[in-house]
């Protein structure tokens, strides 16, 4: 069974079908992250730098592989107090741990466009494994692409979701008050080859 929604796997039978290296298109890359306030509100924020790569074949699914780094200091949460608090000893302690690295381990297919990823996530000094439910929802030529030359090449775009508990990773001061799970998001553009 092959990893593609009905639009892909047309392109896919007219072109020759080769495992890429996909890049981050950072103005086009969220990373949000979802908790509850001490019970009064559903909140959120996001880290605005990422970079890294994801090693994807339709062909081979299961060979599928990703590298990402996070800059733990581009947390933002549309307020500077917070976002200071964040960064410091009580949370990220960004000076001393300046990245937060997701490295996968394994692949696999649950859905005609879905794919389960599990992976090493390490925040701080604390290494665990976690998961994400990958949505493929679109691959090829990027629509854009005949309008700007940053857009052309092949694309794929996904959106992903997962979740962790802060405390296992050291960043669980006030939990469970302020909710211990915290749920992740990603929505993400990436090109085959970067723009190198």
């Amino acid at each position: 069974m092959k990893l593609f929604t009905a639009s892909a796997l047309v392109l896919a039978l007219a072109t020759p079908v080769l495992a890429e290296t996909y890049h981050f298109d950072q103005s086009h890359t969220e990373i949000r992250f979802y908790y509850n306030h001490a019970g009064l509100t559903e909140q959120s924020g996001e880290w605005t730098i990422v970079s890294g790569t994801v090693e994807f074949d339709p062909e081979n699914v299961t060979a599928t592989s990703a590298d990402i780094t996070i800059d733990a200091s581009s947390v933002e949460t549309g307020w500077g107090p917070l976002n200071d608090h964040l960064k410091s000893g009580d949370f990220f302690e960004v000076e001393a741990y300046p990245s937060i690295k997701f490295v996968s381990t394994s692949a696999v297919q649950t859905g005609a466009s879905i794919l389960q990823m599990i992976g090493d996530l390490t925040i701080k000094d604390q290494t665990k494994p976690a998961t994400l439910e990958i949505d493929l929802t679109f691959m090829g030529e990027h629509p854009l692409a005949g309008f700007f030359d940053y857009y052309k090449g092949d694309w794929i775009g996904v959106e992903a979701a997962g979740q962790l508990l802060r405390s296992e990773y050291g960043v669980g001061m006030f939990a469970p008050g302020t909710s211990d799970l915290v749920q992740l998001k990603i929505s993400a553009e990436m090109r085959a080859g970067g723009w190198e």
